[in-house]
């Protein structure tokens, strides 16, 4: 009997499967093992399988439904009608292939086998299958990128092989290069052909094997077209200039032009970029100036600050003038006309007295309003609409209309001679308002990052000679041996040479216990040192410390984009044409079919729509949320890589935790002794002097305990051991044994006297291990990696919060099992090898589950890159933060309760700012536009749209600084 599993196309029902199997089950010598929507499993018996399958196969299509596997491959090497014919034969004495179609340079198979045994004999017979694309990516910047890109190549069953970096790509495939490239570029990257010429499929030569110099030099052409993208470099920038989402867009777009720019993220709330490549930064500025815009590149954050500060005092400054200037010429006006004075030109007197107020409002827009003008400006010569030229036609068009009417009111009718120099001048105070407190809101949300910028101290004691000296943190160098003082910040990363004291790192881990320090014992930049005084080697300085790298990860989240962002910035790109068209018909509708006067209607409904509509709330809808919440995390102790794990964080499905030092501590230890024959001192005396020759966890937490016990460890001898079961030795002249059942059964000892007590272990979640001499078993000790002290109440937040919680773990499925138990894990999967785990978090995605990896950020590297989100609780370590997207600084895991709780918050923040910024615009164009006016009679004031604009930037900044003060739960019971 043969087994066959067939995949199936074109069911969509149980129905469906019920025809199958029914049309299957007429063949003879056929079972069906198993039968859904997507596959079958037979069993074919006979002399024949081959022949029986095709007939099941046939009477599976004869349903109109398809069954096995259909492979469509591009060929190369075959030159002529005897190539063709060599695979012809080759695939028709494979008995599984149903039907072929065979040309020089494509293969169309129907068969029962998989694709890498039709590639595999086409190969044989030395022809290529497939298209060999060499890339160059950019856009990759650490582990999950190249997961995300394999995983895509993965899944697409025109892939038959690849390798990929974050730098280069070569993949075989029956996709064209332009295909492939478009496929890579969907995930967010960028992929460029090194070689087009390898496109074309049909060599006329034959494969042939590549010669070790052929090899050889290929490599080396890949490491010369491979160096530029390796070496990119990390710019930042500070920009100025920018008002809304659409000058965010414009410019991304003008750096993105720039020769040698991998990746460019603009944040409007900071008013920065952050662009790596290869490009100079003078390319840089003169591309970002020549898109009407300001840019200087700072050397380092603390620069960066610096002109942050500089530039926000300037403009909160500015618009602090402005907002005076505005209310103080605009509200007298606006009051004099709630009050009953007239607006209108009625007599000579009435223009010079307007006329004055003109030339005072004037002078107030090229004051106080002059960046608006000046920026709309510098749009229109680039072809470009911003929130600026809203405001500028808005307060423009009032302006000029009204002065018209005072200069020729005899052009005008009666009823239309209306001045609204006051809504020019509201407009001007209430958007340069708006603009104030936003400024100032806006830098509030950096407040976390510049808290981390000023743990590190300006000055350190360095030692040389004997004599302690202060200078100036740039001046410290690795290998110099440092002091820091009772109260002091640590200046650098170190390593402790002589002292001891208890370290204050909660600012930069979260964690509130101090942590002891002695010789030997890890430092880090911007910790505290307590008490006692520390001398200490300088290990890490500059950007090699924890915290430099933690800043420039904040740094670089803050700048990121969720997906989310990217509906604005498509929205952004058209708004405001959008509007001025709207403006523009919204004025012509009333100028034809408006009540009189007519043009004064036109020109209040225009103004109000221009006002009404400025996307200030849109573009710092998303920026400002993603800044506070991971500004917030990091106060906490969690670093979250970027936006998009920020907001995949928010729709989790899946936590899957590797056991060991994630919800267990790490560090087996002896948890209980079960005495048989003597006493328990004298027989772990002995367990521990055989197992001091292992390095075996198990044995070292048996010696472990002898020490803690001071024990007094007997001699041994004749060592001998037996990897995977125990050890043997002679002690005071007598064997013994320790090791597992399978060494005790080795020795020809009866161990089912103890299976009580052996099953009680187990179910404690122990692993037993057997002391024995060469009569008895004379002790059971269990060793187990006790579970972490917030693991269950961790485990019970998560499962509160609706999450699914997994253990992996590579113990006995019984001693997992029970693990589980105590931690309250339903979902254990247990026997799983290292290299193993990475497949099992593929399996949960492919059920459509979205999936986190909890591990410690070494060897569980492959599946924190694997999942849609990796939490490495690596203490900060370099492997951590590199292999995944949250970094739990410090051993609390419910440190990721609350990071998973405040991601969702962020992404509900986000929602919340969207929806209010598309919601304010999508009602207040209609109102703006006059759409109420047959049914009340009233038209919405400029005056009143202009603070509206103001009121929604300033709800929309509120309302992200709200994280800030998200509250967690804290860890300490």
């Amino acid at each position: 009997m043969t087994y066959y599993t067939l995949p199936l196309d074109g069911l969509s029902c149980n129905g469906c499967v019920k025809k199958v199997t029914q049309a299957v089950g007429t063949v003879d010598n056929v079972r069906i093992e198993k039968a859904d929507t997507q596959a079958i499993s037979l069993e074919v018996l006979g002399d024949n399988p081959e022949a029986t399958l095709k007939q099941a196969v046939d009477a599976i299509e004869a349903l109109g439904y398809q069954a096995g596997f259909r492979h469509a491959l591009a060929l190369s090497g075959l030159n002529c009608g005897r190539c063709v014919a060599k695979v012809e034969a080759a695939l028709d004495a494979l008995p599984t292939v149903f039907s072929h179609s065979v040309t020089k340079t494509h293969a169309d198979i129907h068969t029962s086998l998989s694709l890498d045994s039709i590639i595999q004999t086409i190969e044989n017979l030395g022809y290529q299958v497939g298209y060999q694309h060499e890339l160059v990516l950019s856009g990759l910047s650490c582990g999950h990128c190249v997961a995300k890109v394999e995983r895509a190549l993965d899944e697409n069953d025109a892939v038959f092989d690849y390798q990929v970096s974050k730098d280069t790509a070569t993949v075989r495939t029956t996709l064209s290069a332009e295909t492939l490239i478009e496929t890579i570029a969907a995930l967010g990257f960028g992929a460029t052909l090194i070689d087009p010429s390898q496109e074309a499929p049909s060599s006329t030569e034959p494969h042939q094997p590549q010669t070790e110099t052929a090899e050889v030099e290929q490599q080396a052409k890949a490491q010369t077209r491979t160096e530029p993208s390796s070496s990119h470099s990390r710019m930042q920038f500070v920009l100025s200039g920018m008002t809304c989402a659409s000058c965010v867009k414009s410019v991304e777009t003008a750096i993105s032009s720039v020769n040698g720019v991998a990746n460019v993220s603009v944040n409007l709330a900071e008013r920065s970029a952050i662009v790596k490549g290869n490009a100079t930064a003078a390319t840089i500025i003169q591309a970002v100036e020549n898109a009407g815009y300001g840019a200087e590149k700072v050397e380092d954050d603390n620069d960066r600050r610096e002109r942050q500060q500089i530039q926000q005092a300037s403009e909160l400054k500015s618009f602090k003038h402005s907002t005076l200037a505005g209310l103080g010429l605009g509200a007298p006006l606006m009051a004099w006309g709630i009050l009953g004075g007239s607006m209108t030109i009625q007599s000579t007197q009435d223009q010079w007295a307007w006329g004055v107020i003109a030339v005072l409002t004037l002078i107030l827009l090229a004051t106080g309003g002059r960046h608006f003008f000046a920026n709309a400006w510098q749009a229109l010569m680039h072809k470009r609409a911003t929130m600026d030229t809203l405001v500028a036609l808005g307060t423009g068009a009032a302006w000029l209309y009204s002065t018209a009417v005072v200069v020729a009111p005899a052009l005008f009718p009666e009823q239309a001679r209306h001045v609204y120099f006051e809504a020019s001048a509201m407009i001007i105070g209430l958007i340069s308002l708006g603009h104030a407190i936003e400024a100032r809101a806006r830098a509030n949300t950096s407040k976390a990052l510049d808290q981390l910028l000023d743990l590190q101290p300006p000055t350190a004691l360095v030692i040389e000679n004997g004599q302690e000296t202060e200078r100036p943190l740039s001046d410290v160098e690795k290998g110099m041996t440092l002091r820091v003082k009772p109260g002091a910040k640590v200046p650098v990363d170190g390593e402790v040479i002589n002292g001891s004291s208890y370290i204050d790192e909660s600012m930069l881990t979260g964690e509130p216990v101090p942590v002891h320090k002695q010789a030997g014992d890890t430092l880090h930049a911007g910790t505290v040192n307590q008490q006692g005084g520390l001398t200490f080697k300088a290990t890490g300085v500059g950007s090699d410390t924890m915290l430099a790298r933690i800043i420039d990860l904040v740094r670089e989240a803050q700048s990121s984009k969720p997906e989310l962002a990217k509906l604005a910035d498509r929205i952004s790109s058209v708004f405001v044409p959008v509007v001025v068209c709207i403006a523009l018909l919204t004025a012509a509708i009333w100028y034809l079919v408006g009540p009189e006067p007519s043009v004064s209607y036109m020109l209040v409904t225009a103004t109000t729509v221009l006002i009404i509509a400025c996307p200030c709330a849109l573009g710092l809808a998303t920026p400002l949320s993603v800044t506070a919440a991971v500004g917030r995390a990091a106060e906490i102790g969690v670093l979250i890589r970027d936006a998009d794990a920020l907001q995949t964080a928010a729709k989790l499905h899946t936590l899957v935790f590797d056991k060991t030092g994630t919800l267990t501590r790490g560090q087996p230890e002896v948890t209980h002794i079960h005495s048989l024959h003597g006493e328990q001192d004298r027989l772990m005396a002995i367990a521990a002097s055989m197992e001091q020759h292992s390095e075996h966890p198990l044995a070292r937490a048996i010696v472990d305990y002898a020490k803690a016990q001071t024990l007094s460890l007997p001699e041994s001898s004749d060592f001998n051991s037996e990897s995977g079961k125990g050890i043997q030795a002679k002690i005071d002249g007598e064997r013994y044994y320790i090791g597992n059942h399978a060494w005790m059964r080795a020795q020809g000892l009866d161990t089912r006297p103890h299976q009580q007590d052996i099953d009680a272990m187990t179910h404690r979640g122990e692993t037993a291990i057997y002391l024995a001499n060469d009569q008895a078993v004379l002790a059971l000790i269990g060793i187990s990696d006790p579970i972490r002290d917030d693991a269950i109440d961790a485990v019970a937040r998560l499962q509160q919060q609706g999450l699914e919680v997994i253990m992996l773990s590579g113990d006995h499925p019984d001693t997992a099992n029970a693990i589980g138990r105590q931690l309250g894990i339903d979902h254990v999967i247990a026997g799983v090898l290292p290299d193993g785990k990475s497949e099992q978090i593929q399996a949960l995605q492919q059920q459509g589950k979205r999936v986190a990896m909890v591990g410690d950020g070494i060897n569980d590297a492959p599946a924190l890159a694997q999942a849609d989100v990796g939490v490495a609780m690596g203490g900060g370590s370099d492997i951590a933060i590199e292999s995944a997207q949250i970094t739990l600084m410090h051993q609390h895991l419910g440190a990721l309760a609350n990071a998973i709780a405040l991601s969702q918050a962020a992404v509900r923040n986000m929602k919340q700012n969207l929806f209010g910024a598309f919601v304010y615009n999508t009602l207040g164009i209609p109102v703006a536009a006059g759409i109420l006016y047959p049914f009340t009679g009233m038209l919405l004031s400029p005056v009143i749209a202009g603070g509206a604009m103001a009121l929604s930037s300033i709800t929309v900044v509120t309302n992200a600084n709200r994280l800030r003060f998200f509250k967690i739960k804290s860890d300490e019971k």
